[in-house]
């Protein structure tokens, strides 16, 4: 059983106010449409869907920007928009959220990644898809990568929250994980499967279990000692600090670099699951929070794992405070 000084943790929490923390990746509008269904139409056999409530949301990388702004740090959001609507009701919501958009770019050339679900009687219709998975052009590339620089002089954390639409390409991702190492500047990653093998040299990688055994190209399997086996093999192969997997009723597992592995697997909290979504955006920003205000691993990982505990309790993509996590400790 691992102790965990209470007291320690909730320090650590506290100093999580105005922390500077760069986020960047895929940023995409979340727009929910709900409604209910008294007929078919006479047009097609698909529902008629009466509209009676419309929501819009950050997602990808804006979610884990809001995340942190939750928690009572400073979040700088870097990424890539279209010149449209839908880019200027994302930025306004993140705003609206204590987020940095300064250093986000426009780009004509590209529309703003929107992903539209359609809601009747708590079941989604259908979910319309609006985005471009092309690599953002050279010229954005170099845009975003100035903008990084400058807002690496104040910054304390990096996480790299990859969705692939394009944000993250391979240069991007050399250069800043280089430029944080430089700096001492701890940088996680939430990865995109096709990009697993790139993040090398980085403090913390935090897939969930199925996203750890497709990253490493591997069919999964259910005991307990090849995850274990997993989890070191991803740690060597990415020549990582440490690797933190997900398991969500099982907790997490944290790998940390050493002469010898080390391996802490931290218990969930026994409580009932509504819904999972963005709990592992919780997962990164309450981790990277507690690295960047110089906690080890260990206790990070222990009050992220905390954080999602009481995410995955509400309903839809939510956040935490730092009350609720100290509440819970």
């Amino acid at each position: 059983m691992q102790h965990f000084d209470n007291k320690h943790l909730i320090k650590i929490i506290d100093s999580f106010e105005g922390r500077d923390i760069i986020v960047i990746g895929d940023v995409m509008l979340d727009h929910s449409i709900k409604g209910s269904v008294t007929r078919i139409s006479p047009e097609a056999p698909v529902p008629v869907v009466n509209v009676e409530k419309e929501d819009y949301a950050a997602g990808g990388a804006g979610n884990v920007a809001v995340n942190l702004a939750a928690l009572g740090a400073r979040p700088v959001l870097l990424s890539v928009t279209g010149n449209d609507i839908k880019g200027e009701l994302l930025r306004g919501y993140l705003e609206n959220r204590g987020v940095d958009v300064s250093k986000m770019v426009n780009d004509g050339e590209r529309p703003t990644t929107q992903k539209v679900r359609i809601i009747a009687e708590h079941q989604q219709v259908v979910r319309v898809d609006r985005e471009s998975r092309a690599r953002i052009s050279p010229r954005t590339a170099k845009i975003c990568m100035q903008n990084f620089k400058a807002a690496l002089k104040t910054a304390k954390g990096v996480i790299l929250s990859d969705y692939g639409k394009g944000m993250l390409s391979d240069h991007n991702i050399h250069e800043i994980i280089n430029l944080c190492n430089a700096k001492k500047i701890p940088v996680c990653v939430d990865p995109k499967i096709e990009n697993f093998k790139k993040y090398k040299n980085i403090t913390c990688m935090t897939p969930n279990t199925k996203e750890a055994w497709e990253g490493m190209g591997l069919p999964p399997q259910k005991d307990e000692s090849a995850l274990l086996a997993l989890g070191k093999k991803i740690l060597k192969v990415l020549q990582a600090q440490s690797i933190l997997i997900t398991r969500s009723a099982e907790g997490a597992t944290l790998f940390e670099r050493g002469a010898k592995t080390k391996i802490t697997t931290i218990s969930a909290a026994a409580r009932e699951v509504f819904d999972v979504t963005g709990a592992g955006d919780t997962v990164i920003s309450v981790l990277t929070l507690a690295l960047a205000c110089k906690a080890s691993l260990k206790d990070g990982a222990y009050i992220a794992n905390k954080a999602a505990g009481i995410v995955v309790g509400k309903l839809g993509t939510a956040t935490v405070n730092r009350a609720e996590i100290k509440q819970v400790l």
